[in-house]
């Protein structure tokens, strides 16, 4: 089977789709990549067939301060600028990101089937829940129920605004207002990240995370025996700032040893106790008794994959929706807003609980009943 996997260049987005990809190739499929400069070479040195997704660059028209209109103009724009190279690879299918949805559009211009990949929980609105991104757990009674209808109505307008805009941006590339979605949906996240729902799409599937390590290097942790602290601040634009520094300043005389994994460049100097820099994250968790992150999907899930539990200090986006949902099955602690005295307070709490590091293993077995991501493909095209 060949398939086209398109992605943005955001890490979150980016690194799900290179793992599909490898999934792919290791069951003897064709994958090709479309992603942004950023990652085409990182994902050929892994093994991934790899081509620049043409597209991404802003245009003066975009307007930024609308996500409605960035999201579903762009889209188009990225499906006209992407259909040379689909038509010439021919793909029995297409996978593209949820965020990035100009290669559902491509596929759907060439009569291509496609399905959606959504890094992270399943995030379309549900007449059972509270908007997503509220961070709340349904309502309970009447007043709960009450309050989750009335936020609902408030958020529709923008989600019927968001609909316009996309039949708008159908129609000025050719295609029916009526978008008909994928034919299958791939959740890459944990079912213990997951809000049951009432009107769960018949086409989705949970099929666990999708991770990928853009290093092979071993940072190795610091000297001692003092319990691990690893240190993920957020590769997302709406991640807090500032946190290695704000850990590094709470836990000081704490008795624990820090080691900070960062994508981009690291301090230039960090007390003996810490390291920082750039390493598999999946070697750091062997090691860790706690993660302090930012909420974004790919660390959280990985964190709880490896039965390790988190503080979590979320920034924008879904970060606040994935921390408080951490919060609730046990496996994470809040904190916000960020300073030295609560995160090391936090730390200090997950550290002496046993209940967070067993919420994490719980979570970790989760996964067991997934569907397969590849299985789910296949059958996208029987």
């Amino acid at each position: 089977m060949r398939v086209a996997v398109v992605a943005g260049p955001d890490p979150g987005h980016a690194f799900p789709a290179i793992a599909l990809c490898l999934a792919f190739n290791e069951a003897g499929d064709d994958p090709v990549l479309f992603t942004g400069d950023r990652w085409v070479q990182a994902a050929r040195a892994a093994g991934v067939s790899a081509e620049l997704l043409r597209g991404l660059a802003p245009r003066s028209t975009d307007d930024d301060l609308d996500a409605g209109a960035r999201i579903h103009a762009r889209a188009a724009h990225i499906s006209t600028q992407m259909l040379p190279d689909l038509r010439a690879l021919r793909p029995d299918l297409v996978v593209s990101d949820v965020i990035t949805a100009g290669g559902g559009m491509a596929a759907e211009r060439l009569g291509i089937p496609w399905v959606e990949l959504s890094p992270h929980p399943l995030y379309s609105a549900s007449k059972g829940l509270p908007p997503i991104g509220s961070g709340l757990a349904p309502g309970e009674g009447v007043r709960g129920r009450l309050r989750d209808a009335l936020m609902r109505a408030a958020t529709g307008r923008s989600i019927r605004k968001g609909e316009r805009q996309r039949s708008e941006a159908r129609i000025g590339v050719g295609l029916p207002a009526k978008d008909p979605g994928p034919v299958r949906r791939l959740i890459a996240t944990l079912p213990a990240l997951e809000v049951p729902r009432p009107d769960w799409p018949a086409e989705a599937h949970l099929v666990g995370p999708l991770l990928w390590e853009p290093t092979n290097e071993v940072l190795p942790p610091p000297d001692g025996d003092d319990p691990l602290v690893m240190v993920a601040p957020s590769t997302a634009f709406t991640g807090a700032e500032g946190m290695l520094e704000t850990v590094l300043t709470g836990l000081e005389g704490a008795r624990v040893r820090v080691i900070a994994s960062l994508l981009d460049g690291a301090p230039a100097t960090v007390p003996a106790w810490a390291r920082a820099g750039l390493g598999r994250q999946d070697a750091m968790l062997r090691e860790a008794s706690v993660v302090v992150c930012g909420g974004g999907h790919g660390m959280l899930a990985k964190a709880l994959l490896a039965g390790v539990p988190a503080v979590v200090i979320p920034g924008g986006g879904d970060q606040w929706e994935l921390a408080n949902r951490a919060a609730r099955q046990g496996s994470a602690v809040v904190v916000r807003p960020l300073t030295a005295d609560a995160l090391c307070e936090a730390v200090q709490r997950v550290l002496a609980g046993g209940s967070y590091a067993e919420a994490a293993q719980r979570a970790a077995r989760s996964v067991e009943g997934v569907a397969d991501p590849l299985e789910v493909c296949r059958d996208a095209l029987r």
